[in-house]
């Protein structure tokens, strides 16, 4: 695992705001009310137990699921400014990535943009690289453009001294088990992990190893991954792809779930 971590006093952040699309915004980690959890959630909490008083703390959440960089950067950055936390975390360009004909330098410049203006208004910006796509069906393909990227976005953190969160890095999330039904977004414990190890890079206490090895699963037959393959085809690649062919975001009318820092 790569060590990004920065020497940080622990203490010193008292107030967060994350900032992205569907990732941060947790889909794929419902809570009991239907709210998606996610990451940034359970990261917000492990930072909360690092205060001496806990109700101290305050969180706000502005992702809504599939923003591209540029809306993230019209609609959450100045929000996040205005705020003016301790920490944001900035995920952004993924949905750029995917989407056919993009360039990575060009995603990257605009990033690098949002960057420098979110570092001018809050304390401390921690951006994140995208995940190995190698074993993802649907994503598979776009591997190289993305390790492009993400070479891009960690020296846009060195030039203005941001904490990475290497996504890249992360093996255990590499397991199918990581990862929701639709194959796009993590589950609970795929969220659960990328949390400690956003915890780890600031060189904070986990309870956890977020890349603890799996346990052991029986093989499957081809027959039976073949059943799973055409169920997923027909649950979520074909609707992903009429989303696109019409022009439709999953996000359109939904706003963000926690658009105040508020107490945990």
């Amino acid at each position: 695992m790569a060590d990004d971590s920065r020497s940080t006093d622990k203490n010193a952040f008292g107030s967060y705001a994350a900032i992205g699309d569907s990732f941060t915004e947790g889909v794929g980690d419902p809570g009991p009310d239907g709210t998606y959890v996610g990451w940034a959630d359970r990261f917000a909490v492990l930072l909360a137990d690092q205060l001496p008083e806990h109700d101290d703390f305050r969180y706000a959440n502005l992702a809504v699921r599939g923003r591209l960089l540029d809306q993230i950067v019209a609609e959450q950055v100045p929000r996040a400014k205005e705020l003016a936390p301790d920490l944001v975390t900035f995920c952004a360009g993924g949905n750029d990535i995917i989407r056919p004909g993009t360039d990575p330098d060009d995603v990257a410049e605009r990033f690098e943009r949002a960057v420098a203006d979110l570092s001018s208004a809050v304390g401390t910006v921690m951006v994140t690289t995208g995940f190995d796509t190698r074993d993802v069906t649907l994503l598979k393909h776009l591997r190289g453009k993305i390790a492009t990227y993400n070479g891009h976005v960690r020296a846009i953190a060195d030039r203005y001294g941001c904490p990475v969160l290497d996504l890249w890095s992360l093996k255990s999330v590499q397991d199918r088990r990581a990862w929701d039904d639709d194959r796009l977004h993590l589950s609970p414990e795929g969220h659960t992990r990328v949390a400690l190890r956003a915890a780890q890079v600031l060189g904070m206490p986990v309870p956890a190893d977020p890349d603890q090895a799996w346990p052991p699963v029986p093989p499957r037959g081809t027959l039976e991954v073949r059943k799973d393959d055409i169920h997923w085809a027909r649950e979520y690649l074909v609707p992903w792809i009429g989303r696109r062919l019409r022009g439709e975001s999953s996000g359109d009318h939904v706003e963000a779930k926690r658009p105040d820092l508020m107490p945990l």
